[in-house]
């Protein structure tokens, strides 16, 4: 019996194994290139919402509130449309921000448990949202067990940091601010902060442990890193940010990571200008994509002072470095003013910056509460404040007093008002959104600046597959009339009707000459002050 009972549980075991096997394999897997059709959300964990009553925001408080992100049926227009999710630093860290790591293979106890993580994962995929984890591998804590041991000369891990015996005589960091601190009587390279020593990739167990973690995050369902800091890897010599090795780490890494999962995504924090930016992607690729920073000035500036070739030459510079449109694009992030405050809470200016970014190429991120125009301005605690939910107490965030005082102003300005103002940015978010992801062309179509001798008036082609759209905004507070476009050449030709998807109707029809120029094509009637067009164009 004892001898049959074995083989009858082997079997089982047998059978058990294979089933989990054949329902893993039969999981669906995103498409290849996912990134390219869906809008990003920058989530600060610690901000966003607290479902335990402590006062910081946590996974499963981000879980309760993920319908009104994406509710996982594209047939609803109440949720904004997210598809993709970027979480600020969720490892342990002695920081309230998170950007200085003490443990890459482990969760901040903040924020929950790694169970609570894998249930976080869970619940964005059920709903069609992938998730992107900060990844912050320039540096770490000073209390990571890595640098704590490295201060012995002896260590296994001293060279894992960068220690001299005596002080350089050139002490600046990249932005020439001091960059070297004393710890037993030597002394450490941190160009970020005392408290942020910079790892040594010169040493190869360090990428080796960064290897290891990024297997870790991706085994445990992960769908990318967003790359911290990624210019100041290597210094070489005087070279402290940008260095061929460091832009050759990535190369190699994005390799490595690739062959673990084909459909894993990283965006770079390389933040420079475009020129410098492309270089990361030459001879070879080393991440699926960077935040245009340049391209964020200009669109933000373009609705501020009104210029429509400052925004679509703004978009023009990105595609000339990434024809692809293999670039993410934003309006403000975590280490900026925000959106609201940078615009001096001018609603319709908000809703143009929107527009812009919504309608054009590359892979849109939004910064948690711009769609409801929540406002910050430095120190950084203040432009990461709890969201605004509700006028009850806490602004909903919190059953209790939460780490930081809420805006002024969240009794009036919070997700529930915006939800029953139909002429509110959350809900103009949410129709922008919608229409991007149901409007292929806003997403991959071939973008064509169109001239007008308005100079506010914002007109690009949007055009693929045979398939064209028109995408239109005077840019403009006041009316402006007798505007006229004009093009040297396009794919169209002959006359084509104006179905409106935005805005009321515009024009009738509109006719191409035959080797699809416009010259001086007039509009009929005047435009008003910020509005805005979607317009296919039917042959």
């Amino acid at each position: 019996m004892k001898k049959t009972y074995n083989k009858s549980l082997l079997f089982l075991t047998l059978i058990v194994l294979l089933s989990s096997i054949f329902l893993s394999a039969c999981q669906p897997k995103p498409p290849k290139a996912w990134w390219k059709d869906v809008v990003f959300y920058e989530i600060f964990v610690r901000s966003f919402k607290d479902s335990n009553g402590d006062g910081i925001g946590d996974f499963n408080g981000i879980i309760e509130m993920l319908d009104y992100l994406n509710d996982g049926d594209p047939n609803t227009t109440h949720d904004l449309g997210i598809g993709g999710i970027w979480l600020m630093p969720i490892n342990p860290s002695p920081s309230y921000h998170g950007y200085d790591v003490s443990d890459y293979k482990a969760v901040n106890p903040d924020y929950g448990t790694l169970e609570d993580f894998k249930n976080l994962i869970k619940e964005c995929h059920k709903r069609g949202i992938r998730v992107v984890m900060d990844f912050v591998i320039n540096h770490t804590a000073s209390d990571h067990p890595w640098f704590e041991s490295s201060i012995d000369p002896e260590s296994e891990y001293r060279d894992w940091y960068v220690w001299t015996d005596k002080r350089p005589d050139n002490t600046s960091g990249p932005w020439g601010s001091n960059a070297w601190y004393q710890k037993g009587g030597t002394w450490y390279y941190a160009p970020f902060w005392s408290e942020m020593p910079d790892l040594n990739y010169h040493t190869p167990e360090v990428t080796e442990a960064i290897y290891d973690a990024t297997k870790f995050w991706l085994d445990l369902g992960v769908d990318g890193f967003r790359v911290d800091a990624a210019r100041y890897l290597y210094e070489e010599g005087y070279i402290l940010q940008d260095s061929p090795k460091t832009i050759k780490w990535f190369q190699d890494w994005y390799r490595y990571y690739l062959k673990l999962n084909d459909r894993a995504y990283t965006v770079g924090e390389v933040w420079t200008d475009t020129s410098m930016i492309k270089r990361y992607n030459q001879p070879t690729k080393g991440m699926e994509q960077y935040f245009m920073f340049d391209l964020a000035k200009d669109l933000v500036g373009s609705v501020y002072s009104p210029s429509a070739w400052r925004a679509s030459g703004a978009f023009t510079k990105a595609l000339d470095a990434f024809p692809g449109g293999e670039f993410a694009s934003f309006l403000t992030n975590h280490d900026q003013n925000r959106l609201a405050s940078v615009l001096d809470e001018d609603l319709t200016k908000q809703k143009l910056a929107a527009f812009l970014l919504l309608t054009g190429p590359g892979t849109p991120y939004l910064y948690y509460g711009e769609e409801i125009g929540m406002t910050g301005e430095k120190p950084d605690e203040d432009i990461r404040k709890p969201m605004q939910w509700s006028d009850k107490n806490y602004g909903g965030f919190s059953r209790t007093i939460p780490w930081r005082r809420l805006n002024d102003g969240w009794t009036v300005n919070n997700v529930e008002a915006q939800n029953a103002d139909p002429d509110s940015l959350l809900n103009w978010y949410r129709q922008l959104i919608n229409l991007r992801n149901s409007q292929a062309l806003l997403r991959t179509g071939n973008f064509l600046p169109i001239q007008s001798n308005c100079r506010s008036l914002y007109v690009v082609l949007r055009e693929e597959n045979g398939k064209q759209m028109l995408v239109i905004a005077n840019l403009k507070d006041d009316t402006v009339e007798n505007c006229s476009l004009t093009i040297k050449e396009s794919s169209l030709q002959g006359e084509y009707t104006a179905e409106m998807l935005m805005g009321v109707p515009l024009f009738e029809s509109i006719s191409f000459e035959e080797n699809g120029a416009l010259t001086e094509w007039p509009i009929a009637r005047a435009i008003e002050a910020a509005e805005t067009f979607i317009i296919i164009l039917n042959p």
